[in-house]
């Protein structure tokens, strides 16, 4: 799919604007990257090309989820005119998922208006129902929850996802690759890279590009075939492939795999991919409504008593215990409130 905008300016405008409603513990990062870009996009093009707000559902500043917040930041009704409004998400999105802000959301898309999200901002809008039969993109912690609560939604792994009137991006420094790839779009091939390279980028990142990739961060570049490696244990976690399957897709000796986890990673494959899975199983069941039977059926595991024991053995409980403790800890504060009354 093209990285183009799907919307452009009303006949005669000479101004992109876009409005970004920022949630309680959203994403700084994120949010700053966007803005960032559009920032030096005008200050590469030498005059005024975007215009950018930021909003709050009641236009008081809200805390960002590193406790900082921004100003100036206006009410989303008073915000006025604009081409894009993004969702901006971070922590316990749950929690900022309001009944006011789906109601805000919804309103504007009768009007028509192109919504996007950066980080968990997603949530919202899939929580709304205006990401159904839609490609679209979140943060890849929050990916497999989302997956299993809203099927309708096309889930992508990629940085960023445009798909019509819809733009959705993962969280860290991604919004600021789809804000290059949209400023593309509106001012052609030459600003992009230029605004690239003030930000001493090493290239600009596209929609086909995946927002996680497992080990790169760990081992580099360089090591082709166990990232490879990596990347076919996270894809196939409900179905486990053998040791020797993921070498043969490779293209290399079950022996040399084994060897490339043991130097670089520090432990054998098999370890390595069943940790990934218990991590997957984790997520899950903090995350989503699933029995502890159906999590361990989409994370590979036939058998309960089995899976049980390798989750003790990884977290150091169950994971019956760990989905209790979870719930009592956030019954925690309603319960001392009580107390005190």
């Amino acid at each position: 799919m093209s990285a183009a905008p799907a919307t452009t300016p009303p006949s005669g405008a000479a101004v992109h604007r876009f409005v970004f409603l920022t949630l309680p513990n959203y994403s700084l990062i994120a949010l700053s990257s966007a803005v960032e870009a559009l920032r030096m996009a005008n200050r590469v093009a030498k005059k005024e090309v975007y215009q950018w707000t930021l909003a709050s559902i009641d236009g008081v500043p809200v805390a960002a989820s590193n406790g900082l917040s921004m100003a100036p930041t206006v009410a989303l009704d008073d915000a006025g005119p604009a081409q894009i409004v993004f969702v901006c998400g971070g922590v316990d999105i749950e929690d900022a998922c309001t009944s006011e802000v789906i109601a805000a959301l919804r309103r504007l898309a009768q009007r028509q208006m192109a919504l996007g999200s950066l980080c968990t901002g997603g949530y919202v809008l899939a929580k709304a129902g205006l990401l159904d039969k839609y490609k679209a993109v979140v943060h890849w912690e929050n990916m497999s929850a989302l997956e299993e609560q809203f099927p309708k939604v096309i889930f992508s792994r990629q940085l960023f996802a445009i798909d019509r009137d819809r733009y959705t991006c993962s969280g860290g420094v991604a919004p600021l690759d789809l804000m290059l790839n949209i400023i593309q779009g509106h001012l052609g091939r030459d600003v992009a890279p230029m605004i690239s390279e003030q930000f001493i980028l090493d290239r600009i990142r596209n929609d086909q590009d995946r927002q996680h990739v497992p080990l790169m961060a760990r081992v580099g570049l360089f090591h082709e075939n166990l990232i490879e490696a990596a990347a076919l244990m996270e894809a196939n976690l409900e179905e486990p492939l053998s040791l020797d399957e993921i070498a043969s897709l490779v293209g290399v000796s079950r022996r040399q795999i084994e060897r490339l986890f043991k130097r670089y990673v520090g432990e054998v494959p098999t370890k390595y991919y069943l940790d990934m899975r218990l991590r997957r199983a984790r997520s899950l069941l903090l995350q989503t409504a699933m029995s502890v039977m159906e999590v361990a059926v989409a994370c590979g595991f036939q058998s309960p008593p089995h899976f049980s024991k390798c989750y003790r053995d990884l977290f150091g409980h169950t994971p019956s215990a760990e989905r209790r403790n979870s719930r009592l800890a956030l019954l925690a504060p309603v319960s001392s409130k009580g107390s005190l009354s």
